[in-house]
């Protein structure tokens, strides 16, 4: 009985250990499980929020790089500007592939004179954690307060102050045109869902009235 009772420890002890070794591995495989279908052609609903195609974009009250940013100029490409909000690039797994598979693109988007630009809740320490994992070079505004999702009209009121989610937005992107106008949006209700980087290009350069090459 003692010598059962041993093995048992041993093999728990023994998982455990292996468990914390390939900690990471079996994290990317879980997330790779999660988000093996979470990609689509287009947006396919009618879940619509944000401001108004044909508005002018709104203010922001976001940090990058240590500094308040209240407008996006800086990131605008000639063409105009896909602003992509996003939950988390810390703990959502659909976030974060969104974000790789942007940034395997982001040459399409920089040959059509489209700028990028992408903003979460995080805190910019985790941010910066998965851009240097990930080597994303598409600026990361970091909206702590929510104040940039609220003026936005895409803040998810699902949670409440205190929740751990509070202060996510709907995932989705905004194009907008040089003059400030919205042209665009594509925003799914499912959360689990997002629209794939060619087709979100493809998308954007419609909108914005960019011929095909």
């Amino acid at each position: 009985m003692k010598t059962a009772f041993k093995i048992i420890v041993a093999l728990v002890v023994l998982a455990l250990v292996l468990g914390y070794l390939f900690r990471e591995p079996l994290r990317e495989m879980a997330f790779a499980r999660f988000t093996q279908d979470m990609f689509v052609a287009a947006d396919n609903d009618d879940f619509d929020p944000g401001p108004a195609v044909g508005s002018r974009f709104p203010g922001l009250q976001a940090t990058y790089n240590g500094r308040t940013v209240t407008l996006i100029d800086e990131f605008a490409g000639p063409r105009g500007t896909a602003f992509i909000a996003s939950r988390s690039v810390d703990w959502c797994p659909y976030c974060m592939r969104q974000m790789i598979q942007l940034q395997e693109n982001k040459a399409g988007f920089d040959a059509a004179g489209i700028g990028m630009v992408a903003i979460t809740y995080d805190e910019p320490a985790l941010q910066q954690a998965f851009i240097e994992k990930h080597g994303i070079t598409i600026p990361l505004l970091s909206d702590q307060d929510a104040l940039s999702f609220k003026t936005l009209g895409i803040l998810n009121d699902d949670y409440a102050p205190g929740d751990f989610q509070y202060g996510i937005p709907h995932p989705g992107m905004i194009v907008i045109d040089t003059e400030g106008r919205v042209v665009g949006k594509q925003f799914l209700e499912a959360y689990s869902s997002r629209v794939d980087s060619a087709a979100a290009l493809a998308f954007a350069r419609e909108v914005l009235g960019i011929a095909s090459q």
